[in-house]
């Protein structure tokens, strides 16, 4: 295990080298070829040894808790997905990567390296995404996210605190225990792209599960004239059964524009007509947000947080869950109890789901 870390921060510090210009020491705002090979990286090298001499002592000690009471030590990179607040701890030898979202790393002294770029951070810095952070000797780092979620790459000495925030991720987890969210083919942060706006394409394909459709828009078949749209394809068996059943018509009579983003207002609209309390022959949608907060689909703050900004796919995920909560205008019934007897979920599947979600309602 310690040549694999050894290894690692030597690749890091050399990758580091290929932009340094010039000779410094720990204060140069560049550190220098000599600086990373040598002080640097001998100090890192040791004070890593001793974390990982420690964390095996404990380990075979029986006591598995970390001596100097900074959490645990992450040999292999590994991942997590976070909410805005929330914090990891690192100490000498520790390595970020933000995959996804933003945030920030803060640091009382020391310094903290910015691998893919050669260049020291002051505290307080944004992170860059897809840049590795080494932090470096004596020196504890705290990296906070200041996204509503953010996935993160770590190794070496680590500890977590948790925000009181909004948990996005836990109801994407939710919604894919119910299977109305499943997230898409990226390689991380379990596919649920949550820092990402949704496109008209997903939005639909969310508004077919909530009206436990799904299986048959996937069992349909035809065409659609809609050229932007490949026959053949699961796009194409969505949106032909959502034209077919007169959920939408489209962007033009021969467009669909999959890819195109869409709005918080757009979005909403869709949860009411899947609700019964609109219809696709409205098109005007200024009343959306005050129909929404009529019929309970919204909250004012709720309302208030979706008229400014990006809509998100964490926003996307946030009203599908609480939708749940809302009485279908035609049965009387929650919308959780009417797909329950679709059989899109089960009650226990349900529970399980709503013991995930431990945050908040935005109120």
């Amino acid at each position: 295990m310690k040549k694999k870390i050894i290894l690692f921060l030597s690749l890091c510090l050399l990758s580091a080298a290929v932009y340094a210009l010039a000779a410094g020491d720990a204060s140069d705002p560049l550190a220098s070829l000599s600086y990373l090979n040598g002080t640097f990286t001998s100090k890192v090298n040791t004070q890593v040894d001793e974390k990982l001499d420690a964390s095996d002592a404990a380990l075979l000690s029986g006591s598995g808790a970390d001596p100097a009471g900074s959490g645990s030590v992450a040999t292999d990179w590994a991942e997590c997905r976070l909410k805005s607040g929330d914090t990891l701890v690192g100490q000498t030898g520790t390595s970020v990567l933000l995959l996804a979202g933003s945030g920030s790393v803060t640091f009382g002294s020391g310094a903290v390296v910015d691998v893919t770029t050669g260049s020291a951070v002051t505290s307080g810095s944004p992170l860059t995404v897809n840049h590795r952070y080494l932090t470096a000797e004596d020196t504890t780092a705290t990296f906070t996210v200041t996204s509503k979620t953010a996935v993160l790459d770590y190794q070496g000495p680590y500890s977590f605190t948790y925000s009181s925030a909004v948990d996005y991720n836990a109801m994407a987890g939710a919604l894919k225990t119910l299977h109305l969210f499943q997230g898409s083919f990226t390689g991380y942060g379990q596919g649920y792209d949550l820092e990402v706006a949704p496109t008209r394409l997903q939005a639909l394909i969310m508004f077919i599960r909530v009206l436990g459709e799904e299986d048959a828009a996937l069992a349909w078949s035809g065409s659609t004239p809609f050229t932007d749209i490949a026959a053949g394809t699961q796009a194409a068996q969505y949106v032909g059964y959502a034209y077919e059943k007169g959920y939408t018509n489209g962007f033009t009579a021969t467009t669909f524009r999959p890819s195109q983003t869409i709005t918080a207002q757009q979005y909403v609209e869709f949860m009411l007509r899947a609700l019964g309390y609109s219809s696709n022959a409205n098109t005007d949608l200024t009343s959306t947000f005050d129909n929404a907060v009529l019929y309970g689909v919204l909250t004012a703050g709720e309302r208030s947080q979706l008229t400014g900004g990006t809509f998100l796919r964490a926003d996307l995920v946030y009203v599908s869950y609480y939708a749940l909560d809302v009485v279908e205008a035609s049965s009387g019934q929650l919308l959780s109890q009417v797909l329950q007897e679709k059989g899109v979920f089960t009650s226990t599947e349900l529970s399980a789901a709503q013991a995930m979600v431990t945050s908040s309602r935005i109120w």
